[in-house]
């Protein structure tokens, strides 16, 4: 059965909670006030606006009657058969009405008192105390502080936010999850506006108890649900999250995210390169795009690019092109279309010049079009002639995209400006490749005559280009699994603080990873079986980056001058790092390369394991080159990984250089994701920096491993 076991977030059946949690019939609203200018009155009155007709019990001690519904003095004296409570009471009295609902078997509870896991260590204190209690007498809760939760399809508005004091709300199959009450009903505002419909909106508040995972988990059970929008500020419980997107990929119905913290505010802590090319953020991305769920950087951009992806889902690129995404532009407003074409290419999006055969073929069709960018016809066509453009468009293989700037026309001639492009849409031609719009001009009806046709069309070139991009970010293909095997992390290693480089080295050598010949000495007896050429390294725990503080000296020739390297080398340790224990020399065998790059691991704090490729040596963190993934990898996975680092371009055939082993090394990146697999993930960072790549062969010769702390 193609459906998440519900023993896995609690002993409530799973269609009980789905049903209470997102279509509940009988609803209680503890804390109702019958004062209707106070925010806790606000949910019965929005049922009796939008047209619930399900059973709603006030509870308030006060009360007789509210809004013609009766009152009851306790949640004692409710009825049993109530599925879905809102508590909008002071913190305070929460755990006693939670055990009351409990005694009446109301399965799902919302919380939206606050006072707890926000407030400070001793509102967690209290919040978890909650947690324990709803746990052990069966109840599922959603907050505390949440706003609360919407089935725009009944009318049941089990909410507080004024954004559902709208006179008519659009039903519609887009569900809203947010990690941001206000920002649920700002989205909401902006959205209805442009005439997107909705089918649930839920605020998970603190997300004590129900997760957003298990929230997306449920909207992919929901028949009118098609697509999911999150608003997240962080993420919690991913393992959550992550099988109930893997339920939403299978089921077809897109998950679209905006996600706060772009920044790399957080990451100062790392102390691996790792860290500083690709932090939180990355890891972040290297998430979503290996569950494929879009993020977009714009506001607007997450219910805007929902037709987008609805209609066009199928042709979403599987991997990386080397080529930039190309884009066939068509307009009746230049500036317009400059506009736009200006944020595509920010955006890593090229528009393309028809080719000459493409001109020729339209000039025997009637309308005569120059090679260029963008394909002006501000004078130059009629209707009919516009529309024959397109539906020839969209048939190309010169494009993999069209688009259509629509001038001023569109703000006082909608059913004009947009008709070829509605024509087009209905003559099923579009289906062949994504075809958008862009609106110039402030132009609220042709948008929503747009959005009626389930068309992507956008208010400003930026979050055009935004839709665009994110749209063609590839959707990480599970064609083949990774490694699944844990294994333990032996007694003979660390378990706690930095390995040295001799014993990072001999588990990234368990792990499959070849490695330059290499031999540790004491600081006093040189003595060793390694050929010269070498390279002479200080080992030490409290020394990650050796060359910073002169602890790396190369194409030691001789014992002579090996004696010599190693007293230099310890002065100048000694000088810049002082407190270092130093536990001995590591002499490798000098090792050539066509290039060198970096593996770096990561354990993330909110993704879990990650795994890295990218430019190697010294200057890694000058120009980050990377690509990154949640790991472990697969081996198909590990080749895209390659192909999505330009440096690699120089081991690929580029200008005919000579190649390099390219299948060694994603050979190398699978076993070296493999740190994700050690029992209870005790790897905080490690890195292989550098990864000699030659010719036959992959090498490495330098490893850093670093546990959690």
């Amino acid at each position: 059965m193609n459906m998440l076991d519900m023993n896995e977030f609690s002993s409530v059946d799973k269609s009980v909670f789905n049903k209470a949690l997102l279509n509940p019939s009988a609803i209680a609203l503890i804390g109702a006030s019958s004062n209707l200018k106070k925010n806790t009155a606000r949910p019965l009155l929005f049922m009796k606006k939008h047209g619930f007709n399900g059973e709603i019990y006030p509870v308030n001690p006060g009360a007789d009657r509210i809004l013609g519904e009766k009152v009851y003095p306790s949640v004692a004296d409710l009825p049993e058969g109530i599925e879905h409570a809102f508590v909008m009471i002071d913190s305070a009295g929460v755990e006693s009405v939670i055990e009351q609902c409990a005694a009446r078997k109301i399965p799902v509870v919302t919380i939206y008192s606050d006072g707890f896991g926000e407030a400070g260590p001793q509102g967690m204190q209290k919040q978890q105390q909650l947690l324990e209690k709803a746990k052990q007498l069966g109840v599922r809760l959603l907050g505390p502080n949440s706003i609360g939760s919407a089935n725009i399809q009944t009318g049941a508005i089990i909410s507080v936010n004024a954004v559902f004091e709208m006179d008519n709300l659009l039903k519609g199959d887009i569900s809203l999850v947010s990690q941001s009450g206000s920002m649920m009903g700002s989205l909401m505002s902006r959205a209805v506006a442009r005439g997107f419909g909705f089918s649930k909106t839920v605020s998970v508040g603190n997300e004590c108890d129900i997760s957003t995972g298990e929230i997306v988990d449920a909207l992919v059970d929901d028949d009118s649900t098609r697509v999911i929008l999150l608003f997240l500020e962080t993420l919690r419980d991913t393992a959550t999250l992550t099988k109930a997107l893997k339920r939403a990929r299978q089921a077809g119905k897109p998950v679209i995210t905006y996600k706060l913290g772009r920044s790399e505010q957080g990451d100062a802590l790392s102390q691996s390169h790792t860290g500083a090319i690709a932090g939180n953020n990355a890891a972040i991305d290297a998430y979503f795009q290996a569950n494929g769920v879009i993020r977009v950087n714009s506001l607007e951009t997450l219910f805007e690019i929902a037709p987008l992806v609805s209609r066009y889902a199928h042709l979403r690129p599987a991997a990386y092109a080397e080529t930039p995404v190309r884009v066939a532009v068509i307009t009746t407003t230049g500036g317009g279309a400059a506009t736009v074409v200006d944020n595509l290419g920010l955006a890593g999006i090229e528009a393309v010049a028809p080719t000459t055969e493409f001109i020729g073929q339209m000039a025997a069709r009637g309308l005569n079009i120059r090679q260029t960018p963008v394909i002006d016809l501000t004078l130059a066509a009629t209707s009919d002639q516009y529309r024959d453009l397109l539906n020839e468009l969209v048939k190309t293989d010169w494009c993999d995209a069209v688009l259509s700037v629509v001038g001023s026309s569109a703000q006082f001639h909608p059913q004009l400006a947009i008709k070829p492009i509605l024509e087009t849409f209905e003559s099923g031609n579009a289906n062949n490749k994504p075809l958008v719009v862009f609106l110039s001009p402030d132009a609220p009806e042709s948008l929503k005559l747009l959005q009626a046709a389930n068309i992507g069309a956008f208010r400003t070139p930026e979050g055009c280009a935004d839709a665009l991009a994110a749209f063609f970010r590839p959707v990480i293909q599970d064609t083949e699994p990774a490694a699944t095997e844990e294994f333990v992390l032996g007694e003979d290693y660390p378990q706690t603080g930095n390995f040295n480089e001799a014993e990072a080295n001999r588990l990234f050598a368990h792990l499959g990873i070849p490695q330059a010949a290499s031999q540790l000495v004491s600081t006093t007896d040189l003595a060793h079986q390694v050929p010269y050429p070498l390279v002479l390294k200080v080992v030490s725990r409290d020394i990650l980056h050796k060359t910073d503080v002169g602890g790396v000296s190369i194409n030691i020739q001789n014992d002579q001058h090996l004696q010599e390297a190693a007293q230099s080398m310890l002065a100048k340790v000694e000088k810049n790092a002082p407190a270092a224990l130093i536990e001995g020399l590591y002499i490798q065998q000098m090792e050539g390369r066509l290039i060198e790059l970096m593996l770096g691991y990561r354990h993330d704090p909110l993704v879990g394991p990650t795994v890295i490729l990218s430019t190697g040596g010294i200057t890694a963190e000058l120009n980050p080159d990377f690509s990154i993934r949640t790991a472990p990898v697969s081996l198909t996975e590990a080749r895209q990984m390659i192909n999505e680092v330009q440096y690699t371009k120089l081991i690929r055939g580029y200008r005919n250089l000579p190649e390099g082993d390219c299948e060694g090394l994603a050979q190398a990146i699978v076993n070296f994701s493999k740190l994700a697999l050690i029992r209870k993930q005790p790897v905080a960072e490690a890195e292989i920096n550098p990864l000699f790549i030659q010719k036959d062969k992959v090498i490495a010769v330098d490893g850093v491993i670093r546990l959690k702390d």
